[in-house]
Order: C-alpha cells, then structure tokens, then sequence
C-alpha cells in the first residue's frame, strides 16, 4: 500500500472516531505525546518477539509512525488556524471599536440636526437599540444612506459630509471582517475536532502498547520503564514534591505547639 493510500485510510479512520469520546491532550503537551510516542516505537523494537504472542499489539507498534504523522500534521493545521484566529480577534477588536464610534458620533450629530423633524428621528431610535454586530454594521450602511437622503439639514450643523462616505465604506469593510472572523473561528472549531481525533487514534495505540508492555516486562525493571510516560512520571514527581513542601510547615508548627 502506498504512503499516500494509507495516509487517505488513516484520515478516513480519524473521521469514522466522531461519534465516539474524544480524548484531549490536556494533561500533556502535544510535542511530548509524539516525542514518547515516537520513543515508545523504538524502544519496543527489542521486544518484537515478546509482544508478538499478546494479542495485536505487534501490529500497533508497526502502525505508529503513521499515527505519528498524522497528529503532527493534525497538531500543524490546529496551530495554523489558532494563530489566525488571533489575529482575527485583535483585528476585530480594533477596528470594531473605531465602527462603533463612528455610529455613535454619527447618532449624536443627527439627533440634533434632525430634532424638529420626528420622522428622521424614528429611524435613529431604531439603530439606538441595536446591540449586536451584524446590526451595529448595518447601521452604518443606513445612516450614511439617511445622511445622503438630508444633506441640507446636515449642512445647516456643519456636518462634516465625509463621513458619510466613511460610514457607508466602513460598512462594506466590517462586514467582510465580521465574516472572516466567523469563519476562522469555525475552522479553528474543525481543526481542533481533526487534532483530537489524532490524538486519540495515536493514544490508543500508545495505552495499549504500554499496557501490554507493562503486563510483559512486569518483572524485568529495566524494559519495563520503557512502556511508562515519563512526562507523567515526572509530573506526579513534581507534585509529591509539592504536597510534601505544603506539608512540612503544618508539620513544624505542630511540634512547635
């Protein structure tokens, strides 16, 4: 089979996994998962003879490196996708204010122009109560065609006119942001379900690897720690060592008392 048939069949596989609990790497690194796994896959090696007569777990190790592949290029896209939904996000953010802004000034300067004329004004109420963005961009578009439909009431105030142009550009503008932002944040939403989906695939593998190893090497100490996370390792490390700290202090005040 070749690589790229393969690598079709893995993705097919990834896909089928929807329907079923998805694990996350929210416990270790995704780098470190595919570090050990890739570890796992060499050190297991030696022991081709002694897994082979449990079960497939020989097949499992054989099929790493394919599970390997496909959470890093899986862990690529999501990065790719995260950091451009950022940069959506702060672009948004920025330029949104200036849009909300403008309305509001706009609101204002027509409000005072069009006072003595109540059925100008019943549109403004209208956009007064808008609150979400999509509404906030419409708004823009229809002041500005409001503005144009009035200019002599504007002129009497000493509107500035150009931001009539302003309005109706800067509606076109956050409009097509709006949607590149909306849609960012879909594909992020996607490509984080494809990463934990090859998450998923490779840590099956690994867990039942490493159990089958663990059961086999049960009481050879040297193979066995080959088939132990050593991130989790280090981590219960790091918290027994914690709680020791947090308890010593209880511990001196009581022999002080």
């Amino acid at each position: 089979m070749g690589n790229q048939e393969n690598d079709e069949k893995k993705l097919e596989y990834i896909s089928a996994r929807e329907g079923i609990h998805l694990k996350n790497p929210h416990h270790i690194p995704v780098a470190n998962s595919i570090q050990e796994a890739n570890d796992l896959y060499h050190w297991a090696q030696e022991d081709k003879e002694a897994l082979s007569d449990y079960g497939p777990v020989w097949e499992l190790v054989e099929d790493l490196p394919a599970r390997l592949e496909a959470l890093s290029k899986a862990e690529a896209l999501w990065q790719t996708q995260w950091h451009d939904r950022q940069q959506r996000s702060q672009e948004w953010n920025e330029l949104s204010q200036l849009a909300y802004d403008l309305r509001n000034r706009l609101l204002v300067d027509f409000r005072y122009a069009f006072r003595n004329h109540p059925a100008l004004l019943k549109p403004l109420k209208s956009s007064e109560r808008r609150k979400s963005h999509p509404k906030m961009i419409q708004d823009l578009n229809d002041l500005s065609v409001l503005g144009r439909a009035n200019r002599q009431l504007l002129e009497a105030i000493r509107f500035d006119m150009s931001l009539l142009e302003k309005a109706a550009q800067t509606s076109v503008e956050m409009s097509a942001l709006l949607a590149k932002t909306t849609t960012s944040r879909m594909e992020l939403g996607s490509a984080k379900t494809k990463r934990d989906q090859a998450y998923t695939y490779l840590k099956d593998a690994v867990d039942e690897i490493r159990r089958t190893g663990r059961y086999v090497f049960r009481r050879n100490k040297v193979r066995y720690r080959g088939y132990i996370s050593d991130h989790l390792r280090q981590t219960k490390i790091r918290q027994a060592r914690k709680l020791k700290e947090e308890q010593e202090p209880s511990q001196s005040s009581q022999k002080g008392g």
